[in-house]
């Protein structure tokens, strides 16, 4: 027989041969097909854009630090880039994914072999599709595991499963948007929020298909919520439980305890979910935060049910019955967010759980009030930026351009609804522009993005000149040199019609070390500014009548993209590029371009 010393040894080797047996499966290529599939939400079936046939998409899991590769094949009916948010791509701009920016689309029918370089990014981040809008159903989770040896910073989770809120439309989503940019009007809103690519209970044809996470009782679980919608920032909860969130766009944060989320599209929210109540059924429940309520938005609420199960897998509660009531006009609503009685078997009332709290949907200071709670975790203090080289203050805002030609066009006044970055309003080329970087082709963009809004105004008003809604169109990138200390401030202006803009910049995450309301006074606002412990992200919420101040180093060299996430902002042009410069060692230098790259 054995001794307890070589079985000791054995077990220690077999956990070793599975750690690596792991590492390299998390390493290894995925094949990922884009294809259409059929699929029925809200009482009707349409055809959707897929990976692999599935809604979301697959879960991408590596560790830190890994390099990954995924084979995407085309065999849809348009062309295709896919993008890894969040992903810092060190010198590898190349497998990014904005279509037009770092590469041209994937045609149908063609293949790209994508190369994924994790670095510093532990936690969760998702993966969509960067052209035209079919992100709405191209999407789906990255996790990134520690690195085998090492743990969480916080006891290891029972389980762990993707949370993805999103829309849906009842119509095809490349319908709507060829609709409101040949009107030059909003587009349609959707039709119902999701959860895992479920309406919930409060929709049409919806019940039957509700997400539901089974969980014990007294466990803990790690939710890994990830906003994939187009146009909504969101608040989340879970009925009768706080949230412990621990990471945010997949750096780690100081845990706070919370009874909901504020998340924006682009972001992810790593939280966990301790399951100590009494046996039941809660619902999870999701519904936009809407900044300027005169702005159409899908006033909706999506759920999903929370369900306690015994050691067996068995139910412990009856299911929860939803009140709907009508209005004068026989429009269904939501019961009001109270008590709800169910019957059992023998026509006994019971009293089912509460349904989760969500602020109201314009309450700023909820939606603010949980963004500016997170802080970092054991920060490294030499990674905070507290001088900088190169400060950037850009405004951000709708605008309107006159109609083209004879056209009746659906924007304000009969104009078109346009957006920009300090009065920018970016035109897409039709070469992508880290090609035209790498390759010296001239004419495909402009340098001198400005560093400064060239027209100062109260930004912040309610009223203006119709002459300052209109906005330059161009293709104006800002270049970097690398090691450049970074600062850029992002003013949201009220031409038109204000909102909050979530900001997202590829290839890095920056600290955010300051959002205020008002316009942003350059010499006042930075003596607040949180040098401590800022929170690390890479996607940033500017407030309505407000601005938010980010810090990052550029020592991440290539073509980076740098736009509002909410898509129909993208649309009308709210974006730019950085350019950042190769530095003077290999390692500081562009890596040369794979040879698949698809052809514009």
């Amino acid at each position: 027989m054995w001794s307890a010393k070589k079985w000791k040894s054995a077990l220690q080797a077999l956990s070793f041969l599975l750690v690596l047996f792991l590492h390299r499966q998390a390493s290894a290529d995925y094949n990922w097909v884009v294809k259409e599939s059929t699929y029925t939400r809200l009482c009707s079936t349409k055809s959707i854009l897929t990976v692999n046939g599935k809604f979301p998409g697959p879960v991408l899991r590596a560790y830190k630090g890994d390099t990954v590769y995924v084979n995407v094949h085309n065999r849809g009916r348009y062309n295709i880039t896919i993008h890894w948010h969040g992903v810092k791509q060190p010198r590898n701009p190349w497998s990014d994914g904005p279509e037009y920016i770092t590469q041209c689309g994937i045609q149908p029918g063609g293949s790209f072999r994508q190369k994924i370089i994790f670095s510093i990014e532990e936690g969760t981040l998702w993966w969509h599709a960067h052209s035209d809008w079919s992100r709405a159903t191209v999407h789906g989770a990255i996790f990134v595991y520690p690195k085998p040896g090492t743990s969480y910073p916080f006891p290891k989770p029972h389980a762990e499963v993707p949370i993805i809120l999103g829309q849906w439309w009842k119509s095809d989503v490349m319908e709507v948007l060829d609709e409101f940019v040949r009107t030059g009007g909003t587009p349609n809103v959707s039709d119902a929020y999701t959860i895992n690519g479920q309406p919930g209970d409060l929709y049409p044809c919806s019940k039957s298909e509700t997400f539901k996470l089974s969980v014990e009782q007294n466990k803990t679980h790690l939710l890994r919520v990830i906003n994939a919608a187009m146009n909504s920032i969101l608040f989340f909860s879970v009925a009768n439980h706080n949230l412990t969130v621990v990471a945010a766009d997949a750096a780690y944060t100081a845990p706070i305890s919370t009874p909901y989320i504020t998340i924006s599209p682009g972001q992810t929210v790593d939280a966990l979910l301790f399951t100590d109540q009494q046996p039941g059924r809660y619902y999870m429940a999701a519904r936009a935060y809407q900044g300027n309520l005169a702005i159409g938005f899908d006033n909706t609420t999506t759920t999903s049910i929370v369900e306690y199960r015994d050691g067996n897998g068995n139910s412990k509660t009856a299911p929860l019955s939803i009140i709907e009531y009508r209005d004068g006009s026989g429009n269904g609503k939501t019961a009001p967010l109270s008590i709800i009685e169910y019957k059992d078997g023998s026509g006994n009332g019971k009293t089912a759980p509460l349904f989760p709290y969500l602020p109201y949907y314009n309450n700023t200071n909820a939606a603010f009030g949980f963004f500016n709670s997170l802080k970092s975790l054991d920060i490294n203090q030499t990674d905070v930026v507290k001088t900088t080289t190169t400060r950037i203050v850009s405004t951000v805002s709708v605008n309107t351009l006159p109609c083209l030609g004879n056209q009746t066009c659906e924007g304000p006044n009969g104009t078109r609804l346009a957006a920009s970055m300090n009065n920018i309003s970016f035109v897409d080329p039709r070469v992508d522009i880290l090609q035209a970087y790498y390759y010296y082709i001239k004419g495909v963009y402009k340098e001198g993005f400005p560093d400064f809004p060239p027209l100062i105004f109260n930004f912040t008003a309610e009223d203006f000149p119709l002459i300052l809604e209109i906005p330059e169109t161009d293709t104006k990138v800002k270049v970097l040199e690398y090691g450049s200390d970074v600062e850029i401030v992002f003013q949201n202006t009220n031409l038109v019609a204000g909102i909050d803009h979530p900001m997202h910049l590829h290839g890095y995450s920056f600290h955010i070390v300051g959002t205020g309301f008002g316009n942003f006074d350059v010499k006042k606002d930075p003596l607040s500014f949180n040098l401590v412990d800022p929170p690390l992200r890479n996607t940033v919420t500017v407030p309505l009548s407000g601005w938010a101040a980010v810090r990052f180093k550029a020592r991440n060299p290539g073509v980076w993209y740098l736009h509002c996430h909410l898509e129909r902002h993208l649309s009308w042009g709210m974006h730019t590029v950085l350019i950042v410069k190769n530095g003077k060692h290999p390692n500081e230098t562009l890596l040369p371009p794979p040879l698949d790259m698809p052809p514009c």
